[in-house]
């Protein structure tokens, strides 16, 4: 079915609004251009536009005053309305500030078609899934009916919510940024993206950025050919190009260094990369879903996270409640953990009690359903009743918590060799920290890259 959506085009240089009106028409796409932001703000209140391509400069002046003084203008009168800004790679910041003030996008110059045709695209998609204001999110009933939630356990108005916006969404190539405390489910929520969206048939590729030394990035994320480094012996092809066609979700986003960042947003920006060690540009269609459980608008504010790179990867968010916010999941997310252990440890008895749900729906769970979960299969494991008590639950929630707080007998140094010492101290501080390699390095005064050499020397699995 030939699209039909009307786009306007406001730039002072005719060669840009006649290329773009080309390429929107051979996409299917109806346009009309104006000249200046006068004349983009007359069409705008005479006619209906689904989409605003604009410049940022109409002058000699290149400091984009004009540029967000027109999209300001554009807001104030049409606040839905999607506006895509086209600005030159040495004024990011200015891309910035026009996505404070409202616009949809930005693309630098030189642009290219696909860049053109893919915000387009989200544009519009986006618009057309846009909720009404007054309109409530569905029963679980009904969204089950419409979209494919079936590992998503819960009813609560909040986990109601977040399945509306993700299920129309998921129709879309929008970039998603997933936040939420550990053990939310935040991959569960990429994974349902995809599998409801028009790639689900293409890969889903996740890619766990913590776990990445900072100086094997570019070959993990891009590939290199054989040569490119000492140890590539064969050509190895990277995770944006294994995900081609799919969705790539970036997980503990938040944990990329400065010059990482920098390469991520390059691809993320242009759709385009170089494998290590081949100077030819690849291109990359593929929809970019990332989370994170820290807080990226104050690392941006201490200077630890760039918000260009933010805005790439936020168009849409999604926060996930903790579990302790929505406690009335909890019976149900225990029916369906006591369900899965006894068809995986031959119980098909197993239920839990009244009084235990209600024993459950009181606990802080600051591990949140990953927690949950865990003391379901240690309760599963250590009871050999079919119907889990109180009791039950007690001791293995107990044992478990002993367990974290019970400091390990450290053996005596004189017994010990350096090897061993440096294993062991590295294998505490991973306790110590919760696996995140970051503070772990920090904490023992060593690079990434020399920390994940000693990983594969002493044969610590992370």
């Amino acid at each position: 079915m030939p699209k039909t959506e009307h786009i306007l085009i406001i730039d002072d240089d005719p060669s840009v609004t006649t290329s773009l009106a080309l390429l929107l028409k051979q996409a299917g796409y109806r346009s009309q251009t104006a000249q200046s932001p006068a004349q983009g703000l007359e069409k705008l209140a005479s006619q209906r536009f689904e989409v605003v391509i604009q410049d940022m400069n109409f002058s000699r002046s290149t400091t984009g005053d004009e540029g967000i003084e027109l999209l300001k203008a554009i807001k104030s009168s049409h606040p839905k309305l999607p506006v895509i800004l086209i600005t030159a790679w040495g004024s990011i910041q200015l891309a910035v500030e026009g996505i404070r003030c409202g616009a949809a996008d930005f693309i630098t110059k030189p642009w290219t078609h696909q860049q053109i045709l893919q915000a387009v695209k989200t544009a519009t998609g986006l618009a057309a899934v846009a909720p009404r204001s007054n309109e409530a999110p569905g029963t679980r009933t009904e969204l089950d009916s419409r979209y494919d939630f079936g590992h998503l356990i819960g009813e609560d108005p909040k986990l109601l919510r977040i399945l509306e916006l993700i299920g129309r969404v998921s129709a879309t190539d929008a970039s998603v940024l997933i936040t939420g405390e550990s053990g939310t489910g935040k991959e569960l929520i990429a994974e349902a993206i995809h599998r409801n969206s028009h790639r689900k048939e293409a890969p889903f590729v996740k890619v766990n950025l913590g776990g990445i030394a900072a100086a094997l990035f570019e070959s993990e994320m891009f590939g290199h050919v054989r040569g490119a480094f000492t140890d590539a012996r064969q050509d190895r092809k990277g995770r944006f190009e294994i995900a081609h066609g799919g969705t790539i979700f970036l997980d503990e986003i938040g944990d990329l260094d400065t010059n990482s960042q920098v390469k991520m947003l390059r691809v993320l920006q242009d759709r385009t990369y170089e494998v290590l060690g081949n100077s030819s540009t690849r291109t990359v269609d593929v929809r970019v879903i990332s989370a994170t459980n820290r807080n990226l608008a104050e690392m941006v504010e201490q200077g630890t996270f760039r918000e260009d790179l933010l805005y790439r990867l936020n168009l849409i968010a999604v926060h996930l409640p903790a579990l302790r916010e929505r406690p009335g999941d909890i019976p149900r997310l225990a029916a369906h953990f006591a369900q899965a252990m006894g068809n995986i440890y031959r119980r098909p008895g197993l239920n839990i009690s009244p009084k235990a749900y209600a024993w459950l729906q009181n606990l802080p769970w600051p591990g949140n359903i990953r927690q949950l979960r865990q003391v379901i299969e240690r309760t599963v494991l250590m009871s050999t009743r079919d119907q889990l008590d109180i009791e039950d639950f007690t001791l293995a929630f107990e044992m478990g918590q002993h367990e974290k707080a019970r400091p390990e007998p450290a053996p005596a140094l004189g017994s010990m060799t350096l090897d061993e010492m440096e294993k062991a101290m590295i294998v505490k501080s991973l306790e110590q920290h919760g696996g995140n390699i970051s503070k772990v390095a920090e904490a023992l005064g060593l690079s990434r890259a020399a920390l994940y050499r000693r990983f594969e020397k002493y044969g610590i699995s992370v």
